[in-house]
């Protein structure tokens, strides 16, 4: 627009009403209230404009690495929708020397923006701890609670809270909730288990447990149960566990959020997104994954 044809700026830019339709179903599956706002930054982070050529895809993503970006970009993704934050703190400068703003160099390019939910999804009455409650629980029966209520939850979504805990109507095998872990969060082969000295993993049952996903120990370290279940905690979070005498289990950060996202939250979204656009498609990153991977060093031999 030439400045001869009168005033012009930045308000004449018009957002996507695909993007904010993906941000306002995202915010009535998970409103942003429930997240916890003393330290996580959830909501729309990167914002695009209406252009006639974007398409209504959305790739959902657990973090938003530069290949995760790339992928959406393949894909013609025009929102992204991360799990994790993309950004926490302020920007004092976007360049190409920093991974995080190289990122978003290349989000701003392709024209895609991202909303981020995190704890707002885990607070959620369906989201994704007590999703990874019924993992645990499988066929059996569990009274359930919260580790944490959410003070700010609307009515729509309470009871809400970090964390869930639950109670077995009669004892459960531990190895047989561990098999169950694994095959439900994308088939692992390994689990971390901290065990309180002299206890024999193959003979332990479990009354009652907690579950946190995520780097979840804190939101969990209150709860009077036998079983602890978390994506990642520290060396002395786990030696404090088992001097309780409870049982933790880790099984690596992004690995108790990612199923998750593929067999809850993408096809809640994209049936949301159809009732008004019904060729939009909600697809998952090809290059999201945890960045750790357990090697058996003689298999390097």
């Amino acid at each position: 627009m030439a400045a001869e044809s009168g005033p012009w700026g930045a308000w004449q830019v018009r957002p996507s009403g695909f993007t904010q339709l993906v941000a306002d179903s995202m915010r009535k599956l998970y409103p942003e209230q429930l997240a916890d706002r003393s330290w996580d930054n959830v909501g729309l982070l990167v914002g695009n404009e209406e252009m006639p050529t974007s398409r209504p895809k959305v790739l959902v993503t657990n973090d938003l690495t530069f290949q995760v970006a790339t992928d959406a970009t393949r894909q013609g993704a025009s929102v992204i929708v991360s799990y994790h934050p993309f950004i926490f703190s302020g920007l004092k400068s976007i360049t190409h020397k920093d991974s995080q703003q190289a990122t978003l160099l290349r989000l701003a390019q392709a024209g895609i923006a991202v909303y981020c939910p995190h704890t707002a999804v885990d607070a959620a009455p369906e989201g994704l701890n007590t999703w990874l409650a019924d993992v645990v629980s499988g066929p059996h029966k569990s009274a359930r609670s919260v580790a944490i209520p959410c003070s700010t939850a609307p009515e729509s979504h309470s009871p809400a809270g970090y964390g869930a805990v639950g109670h077995f109507d009669s004892p459960v095998s531990l190895p047989e909730i561990l098999r169950r872990l694994a095959q439900n969060l994308g088939g692992l082969r390994h689990v971390m288990v901290a065990r309180p000295v002299g206890a024999d993993v193959r003979t332990t049952s479990v009354r009652s447990f907690a579950v946190c996903a995520g780097s979840g120990y804190d939101v969990l370290k209150g709860a009077d149960v036998d079983l602890l279940v978390t994506g990642e905690t520290s060396h002395h979070s786990a030696l404090r566990a088992i001097q309780q005498g409870r049982t933790l289990v880790q099984v690596f950060h992004s690995n108790s959020e990612r199923a998750y996202l593929n067999e809850v939250l993408r096809p809640r979204l994209q049936e949301l997104l159809r009732m008004s656009v019904p060729e939009a498609e909600v697809v998952l990153s090809e290059y999201d994954q945890d960045p750790f991977t357990i090697l058996d060093v003689k298999e390097l031999e």
